[in-house]
């Protein structure tokens, strides 16, 4: 199968759900209002490449590779970040809504998510060392056997992690947001 190579190209309102992108590499390249949603990106290369106001719902991602790629203002419902390629993965997401994915059994470093919806998120057994969760709502996100040291949780509400089966050494908290900690004891706190 022939692939593409594409560099510092924009794509703007384009509906890939009915123009398909060409299978290949995107580097550099920014995607303004785009729908992948439902649309099959698998074994797609993007490298240093923007999505603004893009939707990728359910869209499928296996061996993908996300290399240093940034994701604004774009709703990713249920992705399987787990099935991608994870050489060189990294990437950022600044208010966007990732909600029902999964990043499971992942390693990322520095991941930084600045007012996200990550609502019934799985981060079962990753290590997501040094990741930030600034004004992000993790409501249901499931963080089970996870390596969340020097993770930041400051400004994140709605979490629930329990500190017996996590690494959370050096993360840091909220006192408000302590609780979080507590839920699998039941207690309540006045």
């Amino acid at each position: 199968m022939n692939s593409v190579l594409k560099k510092e190209k924009e794509f703007r309102n384009i509906d890939f759900t009915t123009n398909q992108l060409e299978i290949g590499e995107y580097d550099d390249c920014i995607f303004i209002s785009c729908n992948f949603s439902s649309t099959n990106l698998s074994s797609f290369t993007f490298t240093e490449c923007v999505f603004k106001s893009c939707d990728f719902s359910m869209a499928k991602i296996t061996n993908t590779s996300f290399k240093d790629v940034k994701f604004k203002d774009c709703k990713l419902l249920g992705l399987h970040f787990d099935e991608c390629n994870t050489f060189l993965l990294s990437f950022f997401f600044d208010n966007c809504n990732v909600s029902y994915s999964s990043f499971s059994r992942l390693k990322l470093r520095k991941m930084f998510f600045n007012e996200c919806v990550l609502r019934d998120v799985d981060f079962s057994e990753t290590s997501i060392v040094g990741a930030s969760f600034k004004n992000c709502d993790l409501l249901g996100t499931i963080f089970n056997r996870s390596n969340l040291e020097n993770s930041d949780f400051r400004t994140a509400s709605n979490y629930s992690i329990d500190p017996e089966n996590n690494r959370i050494r050096k993360a840091k908290f909220s006192v408000m947001g302590s609780i979080g900690l507590l839920d699998k004891y039941d207690i309540k706190i006045e």
